[in-house]
Protein backbone atom coordinates (compact mmCIF):
# COMPACT_ATOMS: atom_id res chain seq x y z
CA UNK A 1 0.00 0.00 0.00
CA UNK A 2 0.84 3.40 -0.92
CA UNK A 3 1.32 6.55 1.62
CA UNK A 4 1.20 9.97 1.26
CA UNK A 5 2.64 12.45 3.11
CA UNK A 6 -0.53 14.86 4.19
CA UNK A 7 -0.01 18.43 5.56
CA UNK A 8 -2.64 21.29 6.46
CA UNK A 9 -2.23 24.82 7.40
CA UNK A 10 -4.38 27.59 8.40
CA UNK A 11 -4.95 31.15 6.68
CA UNK A 12 -5.63 33.31 10.12
CA UNK A 13 -6.36 36.94 9.51
CA UNK A 14 -6.31 39.86 11.88
CA UNK A 15 -9.46 42.48 11.94
CA UNK A 16 -7.35 44.62 9.83
CA UNK A 17 -7.30 41.61 7.41
CA UNK A 18 -3.79 40.75 6.97
CA UNK A 19 -2.56 37.05 6.86
CA UNK A 20 -0.86 35.69 9.80
CA UNK A 21 2.71 34.41 9.07
CA UNK A 22 5.68 32.41 10.51
CA UNK A 23 9.43 32.28 9.50
CA UNK A 24 10.67 29.06 9.69
CA UNK A 25 13.91 28.52 11.77
CA UNK A 26 15.41 25.86 9.06
CA UNK A 27 15.63 25.45 4.69
CA UNK A 28 14.98 28.75 3.01
CA UNK A 29 14.12 30.49 6.42
CA UNK A 30 11.15 31.54 4.41
CA UNK A 31 7.44 33.03 5.47
CA UNK A 32 4.97 30.12 5.38
CA UNK A 33 1.24 29.58 6.57
CA UNK A 34 1.33 27.59 9.88
CA UNK A 35 0.88 24.34 9.29
CA UNK A 36 2.79 21.24 8.97
CA UNK A 37 2.37 17.62 9.21
CA UNK A 38 -0.89 15.06 9.77
CA UNK A 39 -0.70 13.08 13.17
CA UNK A 40 -1.88 9.52 13.53
CA UNK A 41 -5.79 9.70 14.16
CA UNK A 42 -6.20 13.26 13.75
CA UNK A 43 -8.41 14.71 11.13
CA UNK A 44 -7.02 17.34 8.40
CA UNK A 45 -9.16 20.64 9.67
CA UNK A 46 -7.38 19.06 13.48
CA UNK A 47 -4.29 18.95 11.61
CA UNK A 48 -4.11 22.86 11.10
CA UNK A 49 -5.71 23.76 14.04
CA UNK A 50 -2.89 21.86 16.37
CA UNK A 51 -0.36 23.55 14.04
CA UNK A 52 -1.66 27.01 14.01
CA UNK A 53 -1.58 26.66 18.39
CA UNK A 54 2.19 24.79 18.07
CA UNK A 55 3.73 27.87 15.97
CA UNK A 56 1.84 30.92 16.85
CA UNK A 57 0.13 29.62 20.36
CA UNK A 58 -3.53 31.21 18.82
CA UNK A 59 -6.19 28.80 19.54
CA UNK A 60 -8.33 29.15 16.29
CA UNK A 61 -10.84 26.72 14.48
CA UNK A 62 -11.44 26.24 10.81
CA UNK A 63 -14.10 27.71 9.29
CA UNK A 64 -13.91 25.81 5.79
CA UNK A 65 -11.58 24.49 3.17
CA UNK A 66 -9.83 26.90 0.93
CA UNK A 67 -8.02 24.33 -1.23
CA UNK A 68 -6.34 20.72 -1.87
CA UNK A 69 -2.93 20.79 -3.56
CA UNK A 70 -0.66 17.69 -4.91
CA UNK A 71 2.94 18.18 -4.96
CA UNK A 72 4.05 15.03 -7.61
CA UNK A 73 7.97 15.93 -6.71
CA UNK A 74 7.35 14.42 -3.05
CA UNK A 75 3.83 12.77 -3.25
CA UNK A 76 2.52 15.17 -0.62
CA UNK A 77 -1.18 16.05 -0.48
CA UNK A 78 -1.80 19.76 1.05
CA UNK A 79 -4.96 20.85 2.73
CA UNK A 80 -5.61 24.77 3.41
CA UNK A 81 -7.99 26.09 5.54
CA UNK A 82 -9.76 29.47 6.45
CA UNK A 83 -9.19 29.88 10.27
CA UNK A 84 -10.62 31.99 13.32
CA UNK A 85 -9.51 32.85 16.09
CA UNK A 86 -11.46 31.80 19.11
CA UNK A 87 -9.28 33.31 21.91
CA UNK A 88 -7.82 36.79 21.31
CA UNK A 89 -4.71 36.35 22.27
CA UNK A 90 -0.95 37.96 21.31
CA UNK A 91 0.82 35.75 18.71
CA UNK A 92 3.93 34.36 20.14
CA UNK A 93 6.72 31.96 19.22
CA UNK A 94 5.50 28.52 20.84
CA UNK A 95 7.10 26.11 18.33
CA UNK A 96 11.36 25.75 17.69
CA UNK A 97 10.26 25.54 14.20
CA UNK A 98 9.34 29.46 14.21
CA UNK A 99 11.54 32.16 14.40
CA UNK A 100 9.60 34.90 14.32
CA UNK A 101 5.67 35.76 13.19
CA UNK A 102 3.42 38.37 12.47
CA UNK A 103 0.00 39.80 10.34
CA UNK A 104 0.90 41.37 6.76
CA UNK A 105 -1.04 42.65 4.21
CA UNK A 106 -1.78 40.77 0.90
CA UNK A 107 0.30 43.21 -1.09
CA UNK A 108 3.43 43.31 1.11
CA UNK A 109 4.10 39.73 2.01
CA UNK A 110 8.04 39.48 3.42
CA UNK A 111 10.60 37.44 1.54
CA UNK A 112 11.55 34.82 1.55
CA UNK A 113 8.51 33.34 0.44
CA UNK A 114 7.39 31.11 -2.07
CA UNK A 115 5.06 30.85 -4.77
CA UNK A 116 3.65 28.02 -3.62
CA UNK A 117 2.35 29.59 -0.07
CA UNK A 118 1.41 32.90 -2.08
CA UNK A 119 -1.05 30.79 -4.16
CA UNK A 120 -2.27 29.55 -1.16
CA UNK A 121 -2.81 32.80 0.19
CA UNK A 122 -4.80 34.00 -2.58
CA UNK A 123 -7.13 30.80 -3.03
CA UNK A 124 -7.88 31.74 0.50
CA UNK A 125 -8.77 35.31 0.10
CA UNK A 126 -10.73 34.15 -2.89
CA UNK A 127 -14.12 33.81 -1.48
CA UNK A 128 -14.30 30.04 -2.68
CA UNK A 129 -15.45 27.85 0.23
CA UNK A 130 -15.33 24.37 0.87
CA UNK A 131 -16.85 22.15 3.22
CA UNK A 132 -14.82 20.69 5.93
CA UNK A 133 -14.07 17.32 5.28
CA UNK A 134 -16.94 14.41 6.90
CA UNK A 135 -15.44 12.61 9.77
CA UNK A 136 -16.23 8.76 8.52
CA UNK A 137 -16.45 6.84 12.06
CA UNK A 138 -16.71 2.74 12.20
CA UNK A 139 -18.55 1.26 9.96
CA UNK A 140 -21.85 -0.51 10.88
CA UNK A 141 -22.79 -3.37 8.15
CA UNK A 142 -25.91 -3.83 7.45
CA UNK A 143 -27.23 -7.44 6.66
Amino acid sequence: MVKKDIGAAGVVLNAQGQILLVKQSYGKFNWELPGGAAEANESIAETAQREVKEETGLSVVAQHMTGVYYQPHDDSVHFVFLCKIVADAPVSQADSEVTEDGYWPLESLPRPISDFTVRRIEDALSGQKQALPTIILERQWLD
